[in-house]
């Protein structure tokens, strides 16, 4: 994992010293040779928090970073027996949006977009990530995300690799 920083834009100094240090997160795999990533996310839900969290992160605090013209691959597990979820890139803005909505990428969200998966339920899909910009991968729930249900995605056309950056 040491060489997944090599390629990355970093935006701290934690989130450098991490990589470097091959700490990536076990919930992404590279296939460099492929032009892919797979993403595992699960939903959990920790007593006492404001919202579901997204591998243990909540409002942006992990932003997966991908090449242009890679293509994006995510197994999404609902493991919150609190409440039904699901997840979309959406494209960033000013503000995140009440619920989910159309992705700027085909096919890039889970199936019962609004209603959400019940818990234990689990989607596949992938998507080619072929617009260089800023999105979320949030829930697409309405109100779900703006109680903090998302994280980063930026697709970068300077990225060598795929890789995760964890803000400070």
């Amino acid at each position: 994992m040491a060489a997944l920083a090599a390629g990355l834009i970093m935006g701290s100094a934690r989130a450098r010293v991490a990589l470097a240090q091959g700490a990536a997160p076990g919930w992404i795999a590279v296939d460099s040779a492929a032009r892919t990533v797979t993403i595992v996310l699960e939903v959990t839900h920790a007593a006492g928090a404001p919202s579901a969290l997204l591998n243990g992160f909540r409002e942006g605090a992990a932003q997966v970073v991908v090449p242009v013209g890679w293509t994006v691959i995510w197994d999404w597990r609902n493991a919150d027996s609190t409440s039904p979820h699901s997840l979309v890139v959406m494209q960033e803005r000013e503000k995140i949006p009440p619920e989910g909505g159309r992705p700027p990428f085909t096919n890039a969200m889970t199936k019962s977009l609004s209603a959400g998966l019940a818990a234990g339920q689990s989607d596949h899909t992938s998507f080619e990530a072929d617009q260089v910009g800023w999105y979320w991968l949030l829930c697409g729930v309405p109100g779900h995300a703006l109680q903090g249900e998302w994280l980063g995605l930026k697709v970068d056309a300077d990225a060598k690799t795929a890789g995760v950056v964890l803000k400070p």
